[in-house]
Order: C-alpha cells, then structure tokens, then sequence
C-alpha cells in the first residue's frame, strides 16, 4: 500500500505500550498500513538523554506521567517484571548482556516481515505493562503470538535465515533520518509525529490527505 505510516517503537516504552490501540483503530479508520519498525530502547541507544544518576527526574516523571496517562485511558499499567531491559535501577547502567529486549526486539522485526507487526506489539505489549509477572516464562510469549495470528517457534526459527540485528540497526538510522529519536514515532510521509499524544495529530493529518475509509465519520 502506498499509505504507510512507519512507527518506531520500543517493548520497553510505556508510551509505546500506550499508543498501540490507536494504531490498531488507524488501520481500521483509514486506508493506510502501519507497519512497525522497532528499535532498541533509549537506555541502550542513548543512555545520558534521560538516565542520569545525578539527576533522577527524567526517569521518574516518564514512569509518573505514564501511568497517569494510562489511567487516563483506562488501560492497566504495571512496570514489566522483569524489566525488559536489565539495569541498575540506582546507577543507571546497563550491562552487555541484554537477552530480553533483543529477544523481544527481534520477534517484532519477524512479525512484521509476516505482516503482523502491530498485531504483535499490542498483544505483547499488553503482556508485558498488563501485570503478567514472569512474562518470559512459561508459554506467555507463545500464547500472545497466537493471539496476533503467529507462531512463536516458527518465528524464532526464522531468525536463522536473514540478520534480524541488522534490521534493528536499519530501523535505528530511519528514526535519525526522519528527524526524532524517541519512541514512539509515527512517520507519515516523511513527517515525523512523535509521541502516544500526537496520535490525534496524525489522524489530522491523514484527514487532510483525503485517506479516511468513512468520509463522514
């Protein structure tokens, strides 16, 4: 489809989580395809723009903003355990070693190569800020990708075939070009939209481009 809105995005994002039933309502309320790109999260991509040991107010106002904008639009919000990004909540750092967000991270890539990117986000993302403890555990993953339409094992397998980390490096160098670095992005015709409270502004936007299914709506 020629009317895509790329949407960069992280599992380890409140405002991601937050933002994936109106992406699912944008498919439903206009012609376009809203494809997913994800993308590691700013701990690992840029730490030092909000992580600070020195100065913990970016991190706290980001989980207090979240969850009162998430009470706000009535979706349950619980801080993933475990995180999916292993970090020292004290220091900030971040070790090497990160198997659940690139996991995480990779099986969106693969779902959207299937065409069920968005599907997978929200399914997986409610999963994980919806309470589940031990998400990794157990067939939660598994079950969640069945809800998206996919399997998991087959999924995992297909990593085999083609550099899935390569992907996310590709998706890294779109978010830079299109002129942001957070997430989530929405980009529309090379127009950035960046955050879960620009959505309004976007659907403006495809409004003016003439590309809503129900005109009179």
């Amino acid at each position: 489809m020629a009317n895509t809105i790329d949407v960069f995005w992280s599992f380890r994002s409140p405002y991601s989580y937050l933002v994936t039933p109106d992406l699912l309502r944008l498919r439903e309320d206009y012609a376009v395809s809203v494809s997913l790109r994800p993308v590691l999260p700013i701990a690992l991509r840029a730490k030092s723009t909000v992580f600070d040991a020195a100065d913990k107010k970016r991190p706290r106002y980001i989980v207090m903003d979240s969850m009162r904008r998430a009470a706000f639009l009535g979706l349950p919000f619980v801080w993933p355990k475990p995180d999916p990004v292993v970090q020292d909540l004290e220091t900030f750092e971040v070790p090497e070693d990160q198997p659940y967000i690139w996991r995480l991270s990779m099986l969106g890539v693969e779902a959207e190569r299937q065409g069920k990117g968005i599907d997978f986000a929200y399914h997986v993302a409610a999963l994980l800020w919806g309470g589940t403890k031990n998400w990794d555990k157990g067939d939660h993953l598994a079950l969640a990708a069945e809800r998206a339409g996919l399997n998991l094992s087959q999924m995992e397998g297909a990593f085999t075939h083609y550099d899935v980390k390569a992907e996310i490096e590709k998706n890294h160098r779109l978010l830079e070009q299109s002129g942001h670095w957070g997430v989530p992005t929405m980009v529309f015709k090379g127009e950035p939209f960046f955050g879960q409270d620009r959505i309004d502004t976007l659907r403006w936007r495809l409004d003016e481009a003439g590309l809503r299914r129900n005109p009179s709506e």
